[in-house]
């Protein structure tokens, strides 16, 4: 969704009333003006759209529209330098480092005061974590075990995974992005088995944003270290055990803040974050915080994906988006020295921060020729004319990863879904145990943009209800019946049942209903469905809420009308979740301009971070 800039021709977002509670108040401690009113408003309201501040230079060449003035009985909206001159003039809005309810900046963006907060103590830290080289490493150790667990790397191939294990033992941050299948994983697990062998007592702390994330991580660690090449006493100091990262952080009921922060730094000298790109400013930032003063911080995501729903795109920030980078001539020559190897020429700005970033290029699910590669990498380019092409193509081909289906109409839509259902549900509906029902259910999931709407989560649900039920293969008479998926959508500690997590009703031996989730070791967890926390139907489900998911194939579907939401960003997502297989059924049109519309949140951090020194 472009958050960065207002287009008239987009329908405009309604205030919600937290913003107009907002503005008043605003309005009430400025003597009434009705130009901070506006402001005021406008700044929350960009902030529940995903953007830290309100750029007012960008304000100038595009005004918001006229509706939202019109919402809190105001004609229109004040020039920028009438906007700027009753900003500076109010009591509510301070200079950076007052405290004041709203901050504007030197470079006319304005803050609501915890989130510009949030984005220089962010900012701090992490230029602070990207400056600090480990001066402990043993070079010859170092050396030696990077030859052991990269066998294969030789001159004139790099091997990127290599490059970022180097980086990440040489500074306290290291950013390592890629997209699924580019092993960011087994990068991790080799990083970890260095640390380990460089200090045997070194204490690690595995987090991913969401339980099904942490979940996820654990099990890939597990898989990754078992045909890792290193000594048993390293294998067994791995760690076993991920989190969620509020978890990790120590949750306090009912507030905002967590246990460990600057003051009381966690208890690890090594943090490692999966999925980051779903971590939003905020929480970057208290977590960034609760690092120890010499502790490292490890991020794992793909900063091609979905940002996260709440406000910022951190990891875009922190990877300076999609402008070109190179590491430093002292990374390259202290790599040369370590491995062997000479990094490629690249040029691109450089910094200590650059140093700290690897991008993972080289993808061992899919491959070069693959359909599913061929269009993400198409869609990530913003190509949609190549897009389309790749899909068309694919569509003719016996056998292809990818094709494409014009999107039925509304009425029609029904009788479209009918025999993809019923050919992709039948396996998990008729297995023989809930075991075996979950996995065949994880092989296949219907992914939309929207949650209401004819093409929506909401009514594909009911609507794939209604086919599974005409088909005789479920009996949806009730809230609870076998056969229904559940996702759960609130933290439960207690159950460990977390944001995300997936699980099936199923009758146990008595008859009776309960809900399967999967546990730890191949494990089954039973719980009774009257204690399941918040949860859905979950046939099909958001691109947002996929997130950290993979399924063999998958069926994406785009609504028919235009939407903000739409963006290169939430395809490339919806695409990549799949390993074997994708369709999508979708206008030529919307698709198009879907591909070409890119996501941009406004925020600071970028040029606090990449600012030219």
């Amino acid at each position: 969704m472009n958050r960065k800039t207002f287009h008239p021709a987009q329908p405009a977002e309604s205030l919600a009333p937290i913003d107009r509670h907002f503005a008043n108040l605003m309005a009430r401690l400025s003597a009434g003006s009705p130009e901070v009113k506006l402001a005021a408003a406008l700044v929350s309201q960009q902030r529940r759209l995903g953007n830290i501040c309100v750029d007012l230079d960008d304000y100038q060449i595009n005004p918001p529209p006229v509706e939202l003035a019109a919402e809190l009985g105001c004609a229109g909206w004040p020039t920028k330098s009438i906007l700027l001159q009753r900003l500076k003039n109010s009591p509510v809005v301070g200079a950076p480092g007052e405290f004041k309810p709203l901050i504007l900046d030197a470079q006319n963006r304005l803050y609501l005061q915890r989130y510009w907060k949030y984005e220089t103590e962010l900012a701090a830290a992490i230029l602070q974590l990207a400056n600090e080289k480990i001066p402990t490493v043993d070079p010859q150790k170092f050396g030696a075990g990077l030859r052991r667990l990269f066998p294969e790397a030789g001159e004139g191939k790099i091997d990127w995974q290599l490059v970022a294990a180097f980086a990440a033992m040489r500074r306290r941050l290291c950013i390592i992005s890629g997209g699924p299948g580019t092993g960011k994983t087994r990068t991790v697990v080799v990083v970890l088995a260095l640390l380990l062998e460089q200090d045997p007592a070194m204490r690690i702390g595995l987090a991913a944003p969401t339980g099904k994330a942490a979940a996820r991580l654990q099990d890939a660690l597990k898989n990754a270290k078992a045909t890792l090449p290193c000594n048993p006493a390293t294998k067994d100091r791995l760690p076993t055990e991920a989190s969620t990262i509020h978890r990790l952080l120590g949750s306090i009921p009912d507030s905002a803040n967590f246990r460990h922060h600057a003051e009381n730094p966690l208890p690890f000298d090594a943090v490692v974050v999966d999925e980051a790109s779903m971590v939003d400013l905020a929480l970057m930032a208290k977590l960034a915080a609760a690092i120890p003063l010499s502790g490292r911080l490890i991020l794992l995501g793909d900063k091609d994906q979905l940002a996260s729903v709440e406000a910022g795109a951190v990891i875009a920030d922190l990877c300076n988006g999609a402008e070109p980078r190179r590491f430093s001539d002292e990374f390259a020559r202290e790599f040369k020295v370590i491995t062997g190897q000479t990094l490629p020429s690249e040029s691109g700005t450089t910094s200590k921060l650059a140093d700290c970033i690897v991008e993972l290029r080289k993808n061992y699910r899919f491959g070069d020729r693959s359909g599913i590669y061929g269009l993400s990498h198409a869609v990530n380019e913003g190509n949609s004319e190549k897009a389309l092409a790749t899909l068309r193509e694919s569509s003719k081909a016996t056998g292809a990863q990818v094709s494409w289906k014009a999107l039925p109409p509304p009425a029609a839509l029904k009788s479209a879904l009918k025999p993809y259902v019923l050919s992709r549900y039948q396996a998990y509906l008729s297995a023989a145990n809930p075991a075996e029902a979950l996995a065949a259910f994880g092989r296949f999931r219907i992914l939309c943009a929207l949650r209401n709407g004819p093409y929506g989560v909401e009514n594909l649900n009911r609507l794939v209800e209604e086919i599974l039920t005409e088909a005789g293969l479920i009996h949806a008479s009730g809230r609870f019946y076998a056969g229904r998926p559940v996702m759960v959508v609130r933290n439960d500690y207690n159950l460990k049942l977390f944001n995300g997590d997936i699980g099936l009703v199923c009758t146990n031996e008595t008859h009776e209903f309960r809900a399967y989730f999967a546990g730890p070791e191949q494990t089954l967890r039973e719980i009774m469905p009257l204690r399941l926390p918040a949860h859905e139907t979950a046939y099909a489900m958001t691109v947002h809420k996929s997130q950290g998911s993979e399924f063999e194939t998958v069926l994406l579907i785009l609504p028919r009308d235009d939407s903000a939401v739409l963006t290169r960003e939430l395809i490339y997502t919806g695409l990549t979740r799949a390993s074997s297989g994708v369709e999508l059924w979708a206008d030529p049109g919307i698709f198009s301009t879907a591909v070409q519309r890119k996501t941009s949140r406004r925020s600071g951090l970028r040029e606090a971070l990449w600012a030219p020194v």
